[in-house]
């Protein structure tokens, strides 16, 4: 894949320098001089101490990937939310992970998307996930289609420039909500557990920010914005602050109301797009398990205020 760049400084710089500074990492920098890439100003090829002026224009050809034969096929549909040469975005059903474990080397989004890659043959073909969610946590995964797309990401996570919104479905004390309110409990992991984290003052601090969209009679609808990244964060804070997820079984949720995974779903993603520096903001519908509560949580609340 070819990149180019018309180099309008002033003051000259070296390319090595200035490829750093437009996120080409030293490993791409090494595939590009050691796979069969190749670096050119004004369409002579140079080395990466070549100082750059005014005027000059840079292409760089990173070389293709070739696939990890280790990741396994998967030929179950996708629901492609977003494409282009850079990036895919699926939503995401629920009881299917993210990525293969151990034990279950198959029927993940990961083997879905390199199917879809081989089948497409894509000259890319290595599976670069972006963001992921938990197995029974549905709606947007963003996937990089080349290294450079996905360390390019990478950086705008870190500055928390990568904005995901969810909504979640929760219960317990949910009639004490505050209308917008921020989380800040630390989370650590439960002793007693592999999987399950908690509450504890030794924990990694963590931050979730909430908005009560609709309270109905046995439960409320929130919108939610994370600002930390911690495992279970959602799931914990909430059963924190005493309103756990509906169908949430390991963080004690109510499991009594017709769904049986925690009720959460990513349904908002926006990111500045690294290349064409467009602002895109993507979304995925509710699942069928959260509307149908929310449908009959509504039609509960019509009831009880005719009452």
């Amino acid at each position: 894949m070819i990149f180019t760049w018309n180099y309008q400084e002033n003051e000259p710089k070296t390319i090595k320098k200035f490829v750093k500074e437009v996120g080409l990492s030293k490993g791409l920098l090494a595939k590009v001089k050691f796979q069969g890439g190749r670096i050119a100003v004004n369409g002579k090829e140079e080395n990466v101490l070549y100082s750059l002026k005014k005027g000059d224009l840079l292409e760089v050809t990173i070389p293709d990937e070739e696939e990890h034969e280790t990741l396994l096929q998967d030929n179950q549909p996708l629901e492609i939310i977003y494409e282009d040469e850079h990036f895919l975005v699926v939503n995401k059903p629920i009881q299917v992970a993210s990525i293969p474990a151990q034990f279950h080397p198959n029927g993940t989004m990961a083997n879905r998307v390199k199917h879809y890659i081989m089948e497409k043959n894509y000259p890319n073909k290595v599976v670069h996930i972006v963001t992921r969610l938990d197995r029974d946590t549905s709606g947007l995964m963003l996937f990089a289609k080349h290294g450079f797309a996905h360390a390019l990401l990478d950086q705008q996570l870190r500055n928390k420039q990568v904005l995901k919104k969810y909504v979640a479905l929760v219960g317990g004390n949910h009639d004490q909500l505050a209308s917008h309110e921020m989380i800040t409990l630390p989370i650590e992991r439960d002793t007693t557990s592999i999987l399950k984290r908690q509450i504890g003052e030794q924990g990694l601090s963590a931050q979730t920010e909430y908005w009560l969209k609709t309270s109905y009679p046995m439960c409320s609808l929130v919108d939610i914005r994370l600002h930390t990244g911690r495992t279970h964060q959602i799931r914990v804070h909430f059963e924190g602050i005493g309103c756990p997820l509906l169908g949430d079984e390991l963080y004690h949720g109510n499991m009594d109301l017709g769904i049986k995974r925690q009720a959460l779903h990513c349904e908002k993603l926006s990111f500045t797009h690294p290349f064409t520096k467009e602002m895109l903001t993507l979304t995925a519908p509710l699942p069928q398990d959260m509307i149908k509560v929310i449908d009959e949580q509504t039609e509960l609340k019509r009831r009880n205020e005719n009452e």
